[in-house]
């Protein structure tokens, strides 16, 4: 299926990758505190939307 330099490199490429997004998602954080404060109520609304019309699909349909 494949072969083991094909392994290897997906496997260290998935590590590297996993490090630089933590890396980058440290470096943001207070950035993203500053410009996105309150952006948690808009998500859980859309969760809730989509909880609504699921609910209305089971209910009467």
């Amino acid at each position: 299926m494949f072969t083991t330099g094909q392994l290897i490199f997906g496997v260290l490429f998935f590590i590297v990758f996993v490090i630089a997004v933590a890396f980058q998602y440290r470096k943001d954080k207070t950035i993203r505190n500053i410009h996105y404060r309150g952006s948690i109520w808009i998500l859980i609304a859309f969760i809730g939307f989509i909880a609504m019309i699921a609910a209305v699909k089971f209910l009467f349909i």
